[in-house]
């Protein structure tokens, strides 16, 4: 048996199991990343307003001569629009130059009021991010089914969801999210929030998935020996990870040689998987990306890991 290529979404879509991240891309280097990736066999590309480098991703797709049905191309609203989805939207297909997204996520279930400061990351005079509290995510999802409906994007989702959050908008949702992108990797598996999202049809990504320098992932001693087991890289057993497990996956890289060879997967046994997925309780629990909105948005683990 061999991995998955490619997933279905609940819209029908089919999503390539692997996709390149645009995440801290320094700009300069993001279009000749993405031209390569898409030269080399990539078909999904992951973008965001927030990363400030879709002029060069939608540049470096256009250098790559690949035909633009034949890539899935995501990206995010980002906090600041969240009560103008439309204009978000046209922000980042301006900034693309595509005249459609195959998916939409809203960035964060976390409002920012633009002011004074700064136009995507306000901060108030003590500090603290400009977070409007009171604002219903229900509103903005309403917008985004709306654009959904409109056929700018072929498919609408969310990241950074905790299943609190999730519960609140399915009270009013009439589109079940096709995604929820988060972090994702065994020192934060998430088993709980992705029972939740299998049963509701809501498909994960994983963001961060070889972690980071204040999370060596890489260098992990039971990785390391899995890895070796297989005769691959660590980075190659967890991009693979996520992939065995029906997840998509979405490894970033500017290096031509690493982005290849993310492309790698591996067939995992269950007995792996299974030593993956519990190595966060045995101690080595670990959250990378916690921006400081004021609050945990409904993950317990936020601010610590939570003790098993």
């Amino acid at each position: 048996m061999t991995a998955s290529t490619h997933f279905t979404l609940n819209t029908g879509a089919q999503i390539p199991a692997v996709g390149l991240g645009t995440w801290k891309s320094e700009p300069g280097e993001v279009a000749k990343a993405v031209a390569f990736a898409l030269k080399d066999g990539y078909r999904h590309i992951d973008a965001a307003l927030i990363y400030g480098n879709e002029n060069e991703v939608g540049q470096g797709i256009k250098d790559s001569g690949i035909p633009r049905e034949e890539i899935f191309i995501t990206s995010k609203l980002w906090n600041t629009h969240q009560p103008n989805v439309k204009e978000g939207l046209q922000k980042t297909l301006d900034a693309l130059g595509t005249d459609y997204l195959d998916l939409y996520l809203i960035h964060w279930p976390v409002r920012l009021v633009p002011n004074k400061s700064h136009e995507l990351l306000p901060v108030n005079p003590d500090g603290s991010r400009s977070v409007d509290r009171s604002w219903d995510q229900s509103e903005t999802w309403r917008q985004m089914e709306e654009v959904y409906k409109s056929g700018k994007v072929k498919a609408i989702g969310v990241a950074n969801w905790s299943i609190t959050y999730l519960e609140q908008l399915r009270r009013k949702w009439t589109v079940v999210p096709a995604i929820n992108q988060i972090e994702l990797h065994p020192f934060l598996p998430q088993h709980e929030l992705r029972e939740y999202c299998e049963k509701l049809g809501i498909l994960l990504e994983a963001y961060s998935p070889l972690g980071s320098t204040g999370a060596p992932i890489m260098s992990d001693p039971d990785i390391q020996q899995v890895a070796e087991k297989y005769g691959v890289s660590a980075a190659t057993i967890l991009i693979s990870y996520h992939v065995n497990k029906g997840v998509v996956v979405l490894p970033k890289s500017v290096s031509e040689k690493r982005i290849s060879s993310n492309k790698e997967v591996v067939q995992i046994s269950k007995e792996d998987l299974a030593l993956l997925d519990g190595l966060a309780a045995k101690g080595k629990a670990k959250r990378i990306n916690t921006p400081e909105w004021g609050f945990d948005l409904g993950f317990a683990d936020w601010y610590c890991p939570v003790k098993s």
